[in-house]
């Protein structure tokens, strides 16, 4: 994996922490081409006379799976959405404190998410909860979201000590 320009690539836990992120946000992106082959094939049979049962119980599943797959990827490569023009003019430092902080925040949300999201799997697994057409358990999406958080703590606590290096680092403005 070559890193992106103008970053070096990490070594140890948190090198491992970012191929983890980066090979989940790719099975991500696998699980969202499989969506778009059941939405195809869904249109497909539609022209020609041939329902697609359960194509909308596998598109709401398959996209949440999807979505919370590259949350952590956008962490660690920080790429989340922010609003530079208020930090355009900020110095390194200042930027490694906003980091630091947005960080904090993300790994927060992210635990937070993950024991509350927890408990909603254990919920729908105990009430057998399931899609109305296909009758597939609920809870089955929510393992991949639970993976997906618990690497998007990671990936938080990855720029957490990424920003709080340059904080630690030579003052320069």
């Amino acid at each position: 994996m070559s890193p992106v320009a103008g970053e070096e690539h990490r070594a140890g836990i948190t090198g491992a922490v970012e191929r983890l992120v980066t090979g989940w946000a790719l099975f991500g992106g696998l699980v969202l081409l499989a969506v778009i082959a059941v939405n195809l094939a869904a249109v497909i049979g539609a022209m020609v006379g041939r329902s697609f049962p359960g194509d909308f119980e596998l598109t709401e599943m398959g996209v949440a799976v999807a979505v919370f797959a590259f949350l952590p990827y956008c962490q660690i490569r920080d790429a989340n959405v922010t609003a530079d023009i208020f930090t355009a003019r900020a110095s390194p430092r200042w930027l490694a404190a906003f980091k630091s902080l947005a960080a904090l925040v993300a790994a927060g949300f992210a635990a937070i998410l993950l024991w509350r999201m927890s408990a909603g799997m254990a919920d729908q697994r105990d009430y057998g909860y399931a899609t109305t057409i296909l009758q597939l358990p609920i809870w089955y999406a929510f393992l991949p979201i639970l993976v997906s958080l618990g690497l998007l703590a990671a990936a938080a606590l990855v720029t957490l000590t990424d920003a709080l290096r340059v904080l630690r680092g030579p003052r320069h403005g």
